[in-house]
């Protein structure tokens, strides 16, 4: 009777898909996030509360005053892309978060054929190995295209910089201090996760079998 003994364990794979899901996750929930930048202000004539939020996609700010149809509360304005006066970063981080959101899908769709022909007892090396490496490729460049606009972001945080709204946004220039807001930390767990799933994949080895003959 022939018998063949699997020499390598599928925990560190299983683990990879884990860690890739959660990070696509938090990096879908931090791109969808308004509060990356808190901004404090000392003019509370609009800004009721004295915080607004500066988003990637929006600016928000809780206000008790009418200032639009429609906005009695909370006022959003939505950045156009011809808001020149917007910063790099903000745009950039919007290009770069679709991409990962878009690489982390890929990725977790090759971890999951992957681990499909390892569970269903699938032999042949090219349909296992190649799509762990491909998955952790997408998982390493998704935690790459997160880290960039999160260090942008936060580098912006802590020297305090000015962005010049327009008249519309109704908006100071400056705030009198910021703080990261909630998705900057979520994006920073976010790369963790998925820069972790990415180095499990990517460090995967076809098991090596051996052949051993049992006597009845």
């Amino acid at each position: 009777m022939l018998c063949k003994v699997s020499c390598n364990s599928q925990d560190p794979e299983d683990s990879a898909f884990a860690l890739g899901t959660v990070g696509w996750i938090l990096c879908t929930v931090s791109m969808g996030i308004v509060e990356w930048r808190v901004w404090h202000v000392d003019n509370t004539t609009i800004i009721s509360s004295g915080i607004a939020w500066v988003g990637i996609w929006k600016v928000c700010f809780i206000s008790y005053l009418h200032i639009s149809s429609g906005y009695r509360e909370q006022f959003c304005h939505k950045f156009s892309d011809y808001d020149s006066s917007i910063p790099h970063e903000i745009y950039a981080a919007q290009g770069l978060l679709m991409i990962a959101m878009f690489m982390g899908l890929l990725g977790l769709t090759a971890t999951i054929f992957a681990l499909r022909n390892v569970y269903m007892g699938i032999t042949h090396k090219t349909l296992i190995s190649p799509f762990f490496l491909v998955g952790g490729f997408f998982y390493m460049f998704a935690g790459l295209c997160v880290l960039i606009p999160v260090s942008w972001n936060f580098y912006s945080i802590m020297h305090n910089q000015s962005i010049a709204f327009p008249p519309s946004y109704y908006m100071p220039s400056s705030p009198v201090a910021q703080e990261a807001g909630a998705a900057v930390p979520i994006g920073i767990i976010a790369v963790i996760l998925l820069l972790l799933s990415g180095t499990f994949s990517l460090s995967y080895r076809f098991p090596v079998t051996a052949n051993t003959i049992m006597k009845s």
